[in-house]
């Protein structure tokens, strides 16, 4: 396997683990890795009745940041961008919020921080 190949790998690996801890509280997984115009949803997941869109951040360790750091407010935009276009791809109209899983470890060994309502739409 290439270097290229087994971050991918490394990364689905990581947004399985994400959902699945996520459902683990209570959210029901609607969708992952869904590709809109300027950008990917990693996950989408309903809590109750809001739409949650969750962009998950891994890193082995805290050494050169915490993963947190890495959603930037140009990725926020991508992000914002590729829910409005997911919600009319979808016909959807709903509440929706964006949340950050952000890990650290190697998985299966990972330790997760969610933020709920990271970041807000404008």
């Amino acid at each position: 396997m290439t270097k290229a190949t087994d971050a991918r790998a490394r990364g689905a690996a990581v947004e399985r683990a994400a959902a699945a801890w996520l459902a683990q509280r209570g959210l029901v997984l609607v969708a992952h890795n869904q590709y809109a115009k300027g950008g990917e949803l990693d996950l989408v997941m309903r809590d109750g009745d809001t739409l949650v869109f969750i962009e998950v951040k891994h890193r082995a360790d805290t050494r050169h940041g915490h993963p947190l750091e890495m959603v930037t407010a140009s990725k926020q935009r991508r992000l914002i961008k590729a829910a409005r276009f997911y919600l009319h791809r979808n016909g959807l109209s709903c509440p929706c919020r964006f949340d950050v899983v952000a890990t650290t470890g190697h998985p299966p060994d990972l330790d997760f921080m969610w933020v709920q309502a990271a970041f807000e739409a404008f």
